[in-house]
């Protein structure tokens, strides 16, 4: 079924089109749940209710740019959501207890294997991970992340470093990075 058959079908709230929009794009958007969530439950949680919300609201769909796209922003908002309404993210948005991807696999060097990366972005306190995934991997500004997590712009932007950091220290530790070269390819292949 081409995509614009799928998107019909789902119009129609065919349960074949949904089944097979959802097999075709769930693997993807649960990397993106995953980088989000704490656990794996989280994420499928995540992706369950991501899936609801883009068959909820398949009729605003106005073809103006990529549907994968759209249903990307529509699974990011739901996992920020999840965050926010089970207040994972406000607890750890607090700078005191602060010590000082899916990424493409195409844009990681060969010496990072983007699993390992995301593993380890997954190890930073939730605020962190939050504003990097929004930052680094989906393309939002700081004055975005701001409105949407309702914290200040500043705060955006010191997690962001902090968070960079932090990831640059677990990456040593774990002897994933080991040349400074290779710092300046990982964060070249984060694109900020």
């Amino acid at each position: 079924m081409t995509e614009e058959g799928l998107l019909n079908g789902c119009l129609h709230n065919d349960p074949i089109a949904q089944k097979e929009l959802y097999q075709k794009y769930s693997p993807k958007m649960l990397s993106v749940c995953y980088r989000f969530a704490h656990n794996r439950e989280d994420a499928e949680d995540m992706l369950q209710e991501g899936f609801i919300k883009v068959f909820s609201q398949i009729h605003t769909f106005r073809s103006q740019g990529a549907f994968e796209g759209w249903i990307r922003r529509i699974v990011v908002h739901t996992c920020i959501n999840h965050l926010k309404r089970n207040k994972k993210f406000n607890e750890s948005v607090d700078l005191i207890h602060a010590s000082g991807l899916q990424i493409r696999e195409e844009s990681v060097p060969s010496i990072v294997q983007a699993k390992q990366v995301i593993e380890c972005i997954r190890m930073l306190p939730i605020g962190y991970r939050t504003v990097l995934n929004l930052y680094a991997l989906e393309g939002y500004s700081h004055k975005e992340i701001s409105t949407v997590l309702d914290i200040e712009e500043s705060t955006s932007r010191s997690q962001y470093t902090r968070a960079r950091q932090m990831l640059e220290e677990i990456l040593v530790k774990k002897k994933i990075l080991q040349k400074p070269q290779d710092k300046v390819a990982l964060f070249a292949a984060f694109g900020r």
